[in-house]
């Protein structure tokens, strides 16, 4: 696989693009091209996110777009994102939107306190490299939960686990480096 052309950084749902943890992801990165978007309802100053055929919609245009201003194909970029935003990600490529591999921090695999309500009915169809880097203490994820559901994958799958909950605060430079150390060795892999 050749090196991704770039990435594509969504944030979670009560953030926007300048979340500090897709800025620090984003300078770990550099040179590689990345950009940070905001879904359509944080464009329109709504505070309710949009629902998974609207976000996804916006994800299958805003990556041709930005594959486009590369000169590549959207098939070369990484797509990503916090919490909704990852989600966002994962059931877009799920629903056939190109990309060489995903970065999914601080995946929201259920709602706090309700493990059975499990979001994951997608993950069959994720065929590319995945990346979770999730807090040890995340509510919306266990470690323990994440290593089970997501052997449904049928593809790469790494779990970078970190101390912290959903949002690991003071955490921002281990989970950059955590993303950059994945994307040096998809540029590896066979």
């Amino acid at each position: 696989m050749p090196s991704p052309a770039g990435l594509l950084l969504t944030p979670g749902a009560g953030a926007g693009r300048d979340h500090h943890t897709l800025v620090a992801v984003e300078q770990a990165l550099a040179p590689l091209p990345t950009e940070r978007l905001d879904f359509p309802y944080r464009l329109a100053g709504k505070r309710v996110p949009d629902r998974a055929p609207v976000a996804v919609a916006h994800l299958r245009h805003e990556s041709a777009r930005f594959a486009a201003d590369l000169g590549t194909d959207n098939g070369s970029l990484l797509l990503g994102g916090r919490s909704y935003g990852g989600r966002m990600c994962s059931m877009a490529v799920a629903e056939g939107v190109p990309a060489a591999g995903l970065v999914l921090l601080s995946y929201p695999l259920h709602p706090p306190a309700r493990p059975d309500n499990l979001r994951v009915e997608h993950f069959e169809r994720i065929t590319v490299p995945v990346l979770f880097v999730s807090g040890d203490a995340d509510p919306f994820a266990t470690p323990q939960e994440l290593a089970e559901h997501t052997t449904a994958i049928p593809a790469p799958v790494t779990h970078v686990t970190l101390p912290g909950a959903h949002d690991i605060r003071g955490g921002d430079a281990e989970v950059a480096a955590a993303v950059a150390a994945w994307v040096q060795t998809l540029a590896h892999t066979e």
